[in-house]
């Protein structure tokens, strides 16, 4: 069975399920790498929290490395 394929409403092009969520996934990715450094950046950074963020950040890149793996894409950076 073929995954579903939908156009993308900015880009014009075809995309899979799959790709919206590898996209979702990096987008949250970014969002958390970006939360790790504002915590980071303060004067005393919880480092319990940036601990859980980072633990997070790993568990989305593992997913993304197992959606592209699966489909075929390219490698997670």
């Amino acid at each position: 069975m073929r995954p579903e394929r939908r156009e993308h409403p900015q880009l014009g092009m075809e995309m899979t399920m799959s790709d919206y969520h590898v996209s979702y996934l990096r987008r949250e990715h970014a969002r958390l790498d970006s939360e790790i450094q504002k915590e980071a950046a303060r004067p005393y950074p919880d480092e319990l929290h940036i601990a859980r963020l980072k633990k997070l950040k790993l568990a989305l890149k593992d997913q993304m490395e197992g959606l592209c793996n699966i489909t075929g894409g390219s490698r997670v950076a």
